[in-house]
């Protein structure tokens, strides 16, 4: 794709017109085919239960800690969700609400969640890295096929061995980044 539309460049007037009007048809297409579906109520629970489970078995001594890289999680895996289905490496057959066309069942919750609890409950990197590997194979190999069987996820230019890597890659960087950030805040104290 060259950038051009029908032979013009288009201008930034164009693209607000073609970017509402793809807003009222995703509302359109919500309310007609996503909307209290099962696999919207699968989504809707998703989002919410893992919370509840959360906040049962979150450490409170730390939970600022935790929270923040959950946080951080939320931030990185959002943006790179909207980035890479903007440019069609992926799509969602399903979407809880049709104006954030992500699955924000897996960027707000299951995913922070996730590497809350890694992060929780390892407090070496060799531990760290054993169970992030698992989750991301997981995650990978299992969660992904899973969601594509129940029409939620579809792939166009990616392949789930691409995934396995980058969960890894997250949950490293954002661990080194929070264990950064804490010791330079007990070095300022």
């Amino acid at each position: 794709m060259t950038g051009i539309i029908y032979g013009m460049v288009p201008s930034q007037k164009l693209l607000l017109d073609m970017e509402k009007e793809l807003t009222y048809a995703r509302i359109e297409s919500w309310l007609h085919h996503d909307l209290f579906t099962w696999q919207w109520c699968l989504l809707v629970s998703v989002l919410i239960i893992p919370w509840f489970i959360w906040w049962h078995y979150v450490d409170r001594e730390r939970l600022l800690e935790i929270t923040l890289l959950g946080a951080i999680v939320f931030i990185i895996s959002s943006f790179s969700d909207a980035v890479l289905t903007e440019l069609g490496y992926w799509s969602y057959e399903y979407q809880v609400i049709p104006l954030w066309p992500r699955l924000i069942s897996a960027d707000f919750s299951v995913l922070p969640i996730s590497y809350m609890f890694i992060y929780q409950y390892s407090k070496e990197w060799k531990d760290f890295l054993l169970i992030m590997i698992i989750v991301a194979a997981f995650f990978a190999f299992v969660g992904e096929p899973f969601l594509m069987w129940l029409k939620i996820y579809k792939l166009h230019q990616w392949k789930h061995i691409y995934s396995f890597p980058l969960y890894i890659a997250l949950g490293i960087l954002i661990r080194y980044l929070l264990r950064l950030l804490l010791v330079k805040q007990k070095q300022a104290r």
